[in-house]
């Protein structure tokens, strides 16, 4: 398996570079969790870090460095963005009144 140094954005990892294993196809992985053990030996916490590409000042070009920036509240949307599906927004529902008869 290859690897590459990538950086790491905020967080307690700000400003590292370590290495990670890239996929086939050179890509690292699009979320990389680190576990931080509890030193009381409580549960773990994990960081979470969320894949970006680096801004390089081109307009248009394929991406060719990728850094992991800090994902503060842990959350990160992991589903699959299909161009013909709609994104479905909750309507609101209104009560019709009823007949007092």
């Amino acid at each position: 398996m290859k690897s590459e140094d990538i950086p790491f954005v905020g967080g307690p990892l700000d400003g590292r570079s370590l290495p990670v294993l890239v996929t086939a196809t050179g890509n690292p992985p699009k979320v990389y969790k680190v576990p931080v053990p509890d030193p009381d030996g409580g549960p773990d916490t994990v960081l979470v870090y969320v894949r970006e590409p680096v801004p390089d000042g081109r307009a248009v070009r394929l991406v060719q460095k990728w850094r992991y920036a800090f994902a503060p509240d842990g959350k990160v949307e992991r589903s699959v963005k299909w161009p013909w599906t709609k994104k479905t927004e909750p309507t609101e529902t209104t009560e019709k009144p009823q007949d007092p008869a």
